[in-house]
């Protein structure tokens, strides 16, 4: 069945994910329109280059997010070629300053040397990702150029899962979180799985991806059984006599 005949039922996990993106968007992004180093989430006194960096990697990771959502609806790619296109191409032009802004940020970590490092990672490897994906749409490799957009993709939507991943790794590791208002940053435990977090976000993300590219859904599964059928039963078989036999239809 192609893509553009595919019920939207059977797409289901774009919805959650447009949902997950909007939520996050419209929580976040406001304490940032204003240029008020004072609304931000996280501490800002880390240098002058820190909220100018942050701010650039919020407002086009924003826009990228967005993007992000539309490439990879089947439906989309299917009926509005053109829509994925110029979406895509959204995508990676907001993609580059949103990556060099994390790698920025990345290097003044509130929770230490462990978490400079997988944030680190992460943007390399975000940047690597889509600069890969880039190169393969404009060889028109397009079986190459989808399986780096999802990789590019899971490590983009590592900031959403890192908000669910830190949550449930500070209950986890500091369960008094919600009742000790005296914690912060400082505290070994709470970095540490701030930490963790850092790392979980993405790599978990980047499994799924990799899970996705390679996997065989159940009709491909089913039409390779049933060639491999239809090549055995026309394949000669050898008689006690010598003669080529075919087994009768």
């Amino acid at each position: 069945m192609s893509t553009s005949k595919r019920p939207l039922a059977r797409q289901w996990w774009v919805f959650p994910l447009a949902a997950a993106t909007v939520i996050f968007l419209v929580t976040a992004l406001p304490r940032y329109v204003g240029l008020d180093p004072s609304q931000s989430l996280v501490e800002t006194d880390r240098g002058p280059l820190f909220y100018p960096a942050l701010v650039t990697h919020i407002f086009f990771g924003s826009v990228m997010l967005c993007c992000g959502v539309l490439q990879l609806w089947p439906w989309l790619r299917a009926n509005h070629p053109k829509v994925h296109r110029w979406t895509g191409r959204t995508y990676v032009v907001t993609a580059i300053p949103t990556g060099v802004g994390a790698l920025v940020t990345s290097q003044f970590p509130a929770a230490g040397p462990s978490q400079q490092v997988g944030n680190t990672f992460l943007a390399v490897l975000f940047l690597l990702f889509t600069v890969q994906g880039y190169r393969a749409a404009r060889q028109r490799r397009f079986k190459d150029h989808r399986e780096w957009m999802y990789r590019s993709y899971a490590m983009a939507f590592s900031i959403i899962a890192n908000r669910f991943w830190g949550m449930a790794l500070m209950l986890i590791f500091v369960p008094d979180i919600m009742t000790n208002t005296e914690l912060g940053t400082e505290d070994a435990t709470l970095a540490s799985a701030a930490a963790a977090s850092a790392w979980v976000s993405w790599v978990v993300n980047l499994l799924i991806a990799e899970w996705i590219i390679h996997r065989k859904p159940r009709r491909r599964r089913a039409d390779q059984a049933s060639a491999s059928l239809r090549v055995e039963r026309q394949t000669p078989v050898s008689s006690s006599s010598g003669i080529s036999t075919l087994p009768p239809s």
